[in-house]
């Protein structure tokens, strides 16, 4: 029985339209992965945001467009109160 269902499984993938295979793929993986199952299933984060982090956004999609990190090492360090060991 378990061979019929995994054959009805790939017909009916098959049959996905093409703009509804990422959502497919992302439900199909929260099946097997608690945690993507947890992710896909909570809410929205509804908080608005404050100018501080819109101005983050913004940096963070310039670096990006620009293919660097969008956040540096040294950011990350400053951030936890951390510095560079010295070499």
């Amino acid at each position: 029985m378990a061979d019929g269902n995994r054959s009805e499984l790939h017909e009916l993938l098959d049959r996905i339209p093409d703009q509804e295979i990422e959502t497919a793929r992302a439900y199909l993986r929260s099946l097997v992965d608690p945690v993507k199952a947890a992710l896909l299933a909570a809410s929205e984060d509804d908080e608005p945001l404050s100018a501080q982090d819109r101005t983050a956004l913004a940096e963070a999609e310039r670096r990006q467009r620009r293919g660097e990190p969008t956040i540096t090492h040294d950011e990350i360090l400053r951030e936890f109160g951390l510095t560079k060991p010295e070499r």
